[in-house]
């Protein structure tokens, strides 16, 4: 493992603010003078295939990272995009209830939820 993949992966491991590539890439950069953009986006490729990391795609914004592969929600700020973790049992009951009116194969499901983040929140009462 490269000083810069380790790196890469620590970030990840510390931040619990779901980053983006290019978030990741400005908060090591200062440290790795020789990091580029397209490594960060080659390692996080790796750490995804590896099952280390979850990319969260959701919409046409970039994808985010997240190291915390357990089962768990995020509630996102429809103003400025900050993400975190919501904690709450997975809704087996949903994904047994389509498979069971559906006849599929069920592999998974996710739960979205927006809103106002409360420091946005306080600037739009």
């Amino acid at each position: 493992m490269t000083p810069q993949r380790y790196a890469i992966l620590r970030y990840l491991m510390e931040s619990y603010t779901h980053p983006t590539a290019d978030d990741i890439f400005r908060a090591l950069s200062p440290a790795y003078p020789s990091l580029s953009v397209a490594t960060v986006y080659n390692n996080l490729k790796v750490f995804v295939d590896a099952d280390l990391v979850r990319e969260l795609t959701y919409g046409d914004d970039s994808s985010r990272f997240d190291a915390d592969m357990s089962d768990h929600y995020h509630v996102t700020c429809t103003n400025c995009g900050t993400m975190v973790d919501f904690d709450h049992p997975p809704v087996k009951q949903v994904e047994d209830a389509a498979a069971a009116s559906t006849g599929f194969s069920v592999l998974g499901h996710r739960m979205e939820i927006y809103g106002l983040c409360p420091t946005c929140k306080g600037m739009h009462s």
